[in-house]
């Protein structure tokens, strides 16, 4: 049976909960119902075609409508559909996702835990490296530091390691032993300093919160390479190794949190090989099975891996739906397509610099503040004052504006606060590129006539 649109719509009234939504102006507004997808392109029930600027989360890096995923979800489903892994067993799936894991990740990682979400393995990360300390005799490093603006999920571990105002104000978080400081965000807080030294300077805050804290209580430090939903924070060149220089110091733990940056956003497998550092644990989700089904990871440096598995001794976590057979074949087969097709290379060499390249032409636009990206990830801050980078107030009403004018020209851009970031296919093509710059630079104009602004 084929519903319209405003019978989905009634039954999304009375039935269904929506995540990080206003449930009372979602009702008043409607939804958006999508009922299908090819490429980077979406389709609404009324037949409209979307240009999905945000590859549905930052996830779907392969595209919509690959043959080879499905493919591969029936073969696994009529075979062994589900089997867990608990119980002294395994499948043959979770052993050929591990392996190849281990060969497309940073050499220092050959052990994988998986979990189903982002989230989830945000969650794990807490767990993992807080039995770490304690096998090592050092019950007392609980703490782990995170920044402002971070985001790390939305379960209770998940959303007090991220550094959101709002999140925490629901729910009485962060849980203890959680500590934040602030971002890399050179435009908002690099005042006169150069990129180059405001980027030591940020990483110069992780140093005094350790030593605030006492180094014996540190036991990791998480941080996305880039902070993705955050607004696209790009660290300075300086910023990472000099982090990563920090952690050795004080032996606190490095945590690469990958969910956005993992599997060719930025041009590399993970964005800590584009800014140059090698983290002790790395956390994937997303693009590791393009969104197709739910799966995420904790991937373990070996130093840790070792300490865990030698010490003997239950690691007492772990999930019903961890290394899903289905979920893990797909993901398996996802991987192989990013590889065997080259399509980071391709981000790298080609789709990348071509998207920053149109990107930037948006910088003359009187809205746009900074233009920032690397790969296929990009942001554009909307300011008030050019010169003075003065902001709109009250903060994101301009972006909600400007992401209301996207759905009307068929444009997923998304809106934190009044920047607006884009993520789209890792597979997007120059002419969709183009499409995208041209229907991004004309919200921009239907927003400046809003404001009254001339173009």
């Amino acid at each position: 049976m084929q519903r319209t649109t405003a019978e989905w719509q009634a039954i999304d009234r009375q039935h269904y909960l929506h995540p990080f939504s206003d449930p009372k102006a979602l009702h008043e507004s409607g939804t958006r119902i999508i009922t299908r997808a090819e490429g980077v392109w979406l389709w609404d029930s009324d037949g409209n075609r979307i240009l999905d600027g945000m590859a549905g989360l930052w996830c779907v890096n392969v595209g919509y409508g690959r043959r080879e995923l499905v493919e591969a979800a029936t073969a696994q489903m009529t075979e062994l559909p589900y089997y867990n892994n608990f119980f002294k067993t395994a499948t043959p799936p979770v052993l050929e996702l591990s392996a190849l894991l281990a060969e497309v990740t940073p050499p220092q990682f050959n052990h994988v835990y998986f979990s189903n979400s982002g989230s989830e393995a945000n969650d794990t990360v807490v767990r993992l490296v807080r039995r770490y300390w304690d096998v090592l005799g050092e019950p007392q490093r609980k703490i782990v530091i995170s920044r402002w603006q971070g985001y790390h999920g939305s379960t209770m571990a998940g959303a007090s390691l991220g550094g959101m105002p709002a999140m925490h104000a629901q729910g009485d978080l962060p849980i203890p032993g959680i500590v934040h400081i602030d971002p890399p965000y050179w435009y908002g807080l690099g005042g006169t300093l150069s990129p180059e030294e405001f980027g030591l300077n940020a990483a110069g805050w992780l140093e005094r919160k350790i030593l605030e804290l006492g180094p014996d209580r540190v036991a990791a430090f998480i941080g996305e390479p880039i902070q993705g939903a955050g607004g696209v924070i790009i660290p300075p060149a300086t910023y990472w190794p000099e982090i990563e220089r920090i952690c050795k110091k004080y032996a606190v733990l490095l945590v690469s949190d990958e969910v956005i940056c993992g599997f060719g956003r930025t041009g590399r497998w993970f964005g800590c090989e584009t800014f140059g550092f090698e983290p002790d644990l790395m956390t994937i989700a997303k693009g590791m099975s393009s969104g197709y089904l739910p799966i995420g990871g904790v991937m373990v440096g070996d130093k840790i891996a070792t300490v865990m598995i030698e010490s003997g001794g239950e690691f007492n976590h772990g999930y019903t739906y961890s290394g899903h057979p289905t979920c893990c074949a797909v993901a398996e087969r996802n991987i192989r397509i990013l590889r065997d097709e080259k399509i980071i290379e391709t981000v790298a060499a080609d789709a990348g610099p071509y998207l920053q390249n149109r990107w930037r032409e948006l910088a003359d636009h009187p809205l746009v503040g900074e233009v920032r990206g690397i790969g296929l990830i990009g942001a554009l801050e909307l300011v008030k004052d050019k010169l003075t980078r003065g902001r709109f107030a009250p903060l994101g009403e301009v972006g909600t504006v400007c992401r209301d004018f996207c759905f009307q020209q068929g444009l997923i851009m998304r809106a934190v606060g009044d920047t607006m970031i884009i993520a789209p296919p890792l597979i997007i093509t120059h002419e969709e590129i183009d499409e995208l710059a041209l229907r991004a630079r004309r919200c921009l104009d239907l927003t400046a006539a809003v404001l009254g602004i001339a173009n």
